[in-house]
């Protein structure tokens, strides 16, 4: 049985850090586990774009919770709310 962890990742087009950071993500995936990233582009909404501009790729588990991390992979952060979203969901 394959049980999904939710991610948001506010991004942009023809952004490297973007890709790299879904990427990474994906990467801690283990057996079993699917990671739904639903990747949000921040230029297409100017409520966006004045929230996260400069600090894109924004990764949040839960969109109307706590960042996670942005630039750059917080794999502990991550991987913590893939463990929490998993143990409610057992």
């Amino acid at each position: 049985m394959t049980r999904t962890v939710p991610f948001t990742l506010y991004s942009r087009s023809y952004c490297h850090l973007c890709e790299d950071m879904l990427q990474a993500l994906l990467a801690l995936q283990q057996p079993g586990e699917h990671f739904e990233v639903a990747v949000v582009d921040v230029d297409a909404d100017p409520a966006l774009v004045a929230r996260f501009d400069e600090l894109v790729p924004v990764l949040y588990g839960d969109p109307a919770g706590e960042e996670q991390c942005h630039y750059f992979l917080d794999p502990a952060a991550s991987r913590g709310w893939a463990d929490a979203c998993l143990a409610r969901a057992a």
